[in-house]
């Protein structure tokens, strides 16, 4: 890949399944893919673990919803076959003329993982999604005939039938928090996608990749109305933090253990960045909170430093979402001037 900037492109979350009211799940799901496409976002996360719907089927939503919105389907190479994950993008392709991305998911929660009779150490998870993704990549870029020796994968002259358009040829990402991430998103020529730190403690990136941020914004007009809002929806939670620290003690993710180690010493200091809602076991991802000027500015350091792609948590609503189109603008009109 070249290291010219890469244009911007943002993705919202789809809803999770999890504790949500089935009788109300689907509309959810659509409203939301409403609301980011009018919002001017490329695609949509959903999520996948043992826990929740089939990604695959709650992206058909996602695009009986919009016109344009890309699913970014998250994979875990433990529950499906390399080809059965190209030859669904090639479905969608085929039937809705709709680009999808790949979110190749190399760990996951290590209980899920277990109970699957799935117990690959963490680096060698890295090896495994990269011989995956190399097959899905052959197959949905046209390759004649895939044959792959590798560790994990073993395939001879494999088509993908019917073929993907070029145009609709779909994106991918996988997580690039740990050198194993790193390696697997430069051999695929992957989108590496991490949890960032603030942006005052992040290092550029290598210029031959391209990489992308998981991250929630609560943007107002007025600092004192965003903190507000963060701390109405992720209020202070006891259980949470109970919860949190039980997660901790079974993950080997990179990346869980590089937000804790940030927590304590980002709870009183005032910048946008936060990670309350992280302690209480909310969601996975820091967030950004405070007046536009002051989330645009943390913004903007993290594009100067190479980030192209962000990964938004789950908006609350149609104000999220257009709050944050709004600091982005700013962010990008400062580079710009």
């Amino acid at each position: 890949m070249s290291s010219t900037p890469q244009r911007l492109k943002l993705f919202s979350t789809a809803p999770q399944s999890r504790g949500a009211d089935r009788s109300q799940y689907a509309g959810a799901v659509g409203d939301a893919a409403r609301l980011a496409e009018a919002a001017g976002c490329e695609g949509m996360l959903v999520y996948t673990d043992n826990a929740i719907l089939d990604p695959w089927l709650v992206s058909q939503l996602i695009l009986d919803a919009t016109e344009r919105l890309c699913p970014l389907v998250a994979v875990q190479p433990a529950y499906m076959h390399p080809y059965s994950v190209a030859k669904l993008l090639a479905t969608f392709a085929y039937l809705r003329e709709r680009r999808c991305y790949v979110n190749l998911v190399a760990g996951g929660f290590r209980n899920d993982l277990i109970a699957l009779g799935d117990d690959t150490p963490h680096d060698d998870r890295y090896g495994r999604a990269l011989e995956y993704g190399q097959i899905i990549r052959a197959l949905v870029e046209g390759a004649a005939a895939v044959t792959l020796e590798g560790r994990y994968y073993r395939v001879r002259n494999l088509r993908l039938t019917p073929t993907i358009p070029p145009e609709l040829a779909p994106g991918m990402t996988i997580s690039g928090s740990s050198p194993a991430g790193l390696a697997a998103a430069r051999a695929l020529g992957a989108v590496a996608v991490k949890y960032p730190e603030p942006a005052v403690a992040e290092q550029p990136i290598d210029p031959q990749i391209e990489a992308g941020l998981r991250i929630g914004i609560i943007a107002r007009d007025d600092a004192e109305e965003a903190w507000r809002v963060a701390y109405g929806r992720f209020p202070e939670d006891r259980a949470g933090q109970i919860a949190h620290g039980l997660a901790m003690r079974v993950s080997d993710s990179e990346w869980h253990r590089q937000l804790s180690e940030l927590a304590h010493a980002a709870a009183a200091s005032g910048a946008a960045y936060w990670l309350g809602p992280f302690q209480n076991y909310k969601t996975f991802c820091p967030y950004l909170v405070g007046d536009h000027p002051s989330v645009a500015a943390e913004l903007a350091r993290y594009l100067e430093l190479g980030f192209s792609t962000f990964i938004l948590d789950i908006p609350s609503g149609e104000a999220d979402l257009e709050h944050t189109a709004a600091v982005f603008d700013e962010a990008m009109s400062g580079r710009r001037s």
